[in-house]
């Protein structure tokens, strides 16, 4: 019998999904900075230590790579941690443990130790956070072999995903928008997992593809919409996940289509776009594209305070839009 389907934020899915996976598996516990009695930053952990106790959520002091080196280490050891940092910034300071030991131990321990570990990221601007808590780094940790990235753009995705990264027998990095946390959608109830390696065909299209991530997908399909009015067929994949990249659908969708935009919040240079790009140009899809690749992405400047300027740095709807009927003025 399939389980209910309820409306649930984006927070309470991934605080559903943590439940989950605590009452299947008592491996499973959580670390990170203000995620017990407080209930995390950004309120995702809530009322999880009065379930669970203070044993399996654990508040940590205020040191990244310390946190973080434990976890690594209790992972070494059969445990599957799900560590939090209060902002993706903050990885900044335990970029050791993440690059050097989580990610490189099964390779060079020649596959007899694994590390099942999940970190969790809130990221992303739209809430005027600053320059110190507002970025969007995943490329990052997506250029690191030994690591897994994900980036789901809806509740059901963000449980799912998130239940299926606890289990996976390597390091996931779990980047999670801020202005997706009380975005509402239908989430099933009980255990079910998404995998960690599909991107998703959020609305077909047949004049032009367009890729993005996290928040990025939902301005996407806006835009879609304002350009089905004026008769612009656009097709949206959510990436969901950046490593693995999902190929196949990429340049499925991109040779139906002959034309792509790559939508993104992270900065321009060197994001996931010019990988998205590059893979593109060297597949098949490469011969059927009628217009060049565009990518839209972040301002080459630490993000701004100003709401407005915040704002002007990252990619909207009207962009998104001004850029599809730019590809379109390109004829074959």
């Amino acid at each position: 019998m399939a389980e209910a389907v309820r409306e649930l934020t984006y927070s309470q899915a991934i605080q559903e999904a943590l439940g989950i996976a605590m009452e299947r598996d008592e491996r499973v516990f959580l670390m990170g900075e203000d995620i017990g009695v407080y209930g995390g930053a950004f309120q995702v952990t809530g009322d999880l230590v009065q379930r669970f106790g203070e044993d399996r959520v654990m508040d940590t002091p205020i040191s990244e790579l310390g946190g973080a080196g434990v976890a690594v280490g209790a992972a070494l050891m059969g445990r599957r941690p799900v560590y939090e940092f209060q902002f993706s910034d903050f990885a900044s300071l335990a970029m050791e443990q993440i690059v050097n030991q989580a990610a490189k131990m099964r390779f060079m321990l020649g596959g007899k130790a694994s590390v099942p570990l999940v970190m969790r990221f809130p990221s992303g601007s739209g809430t005027g956070a600053a320059a110190q808590h507002s970025q969007s780094l995943e490329a990052w940790f997506a250029h690191v072999p030994g690591l897994k990235v994900v980036q789901p753009s809806t509740p059901h995705d963000a449980k799912g995903m998130l239940l299926a990264a606890i289990e996976d027998p390597d390091p996931v990095m779990f980047f999670e928008h801020k202005l997706l946390y009380k975005m509402k959608g239908p989430v099933p109830e009980g255990y079910y997992t998404e995998p960690l390696h599909e991107a998703r065909v959020r609305r077909e299209g047949t004049d032009l593809t367009i890729a993005a991530t996290a928040i990025m997908v939902h301005r996407a399909l806006e835009a879609a919409e304002q350009l089905a009015a004026q008769g612009i067929s656009a097709e949206v994949v959510d990436l969901r996940s950046l490593r693995p990249l999902d190929h196949s659908t990429l340049i499925r969708s991109v040779s139906k289509t002959t034309r792509l935009i790559c939508v993104y919040e992270g900065t321009k240079q060197l994001g996931i776009g010019a990988e998205v790009s590059a893979m593109i140009a060297e597949s098949s899809a490469f011969d059927r594209l009628d217009a060049p690749i565009i990518r839209l992405g972040g301002a080459d400047c630490p993000l701004p305070y100003n709401p407005e300027l915040e704002k002007a740095a990252v990619p909207q709807v009207p962009d998104i839009v001004a850029a599809a009927r730019r590809s379109l003025l390109v004829r074959a």
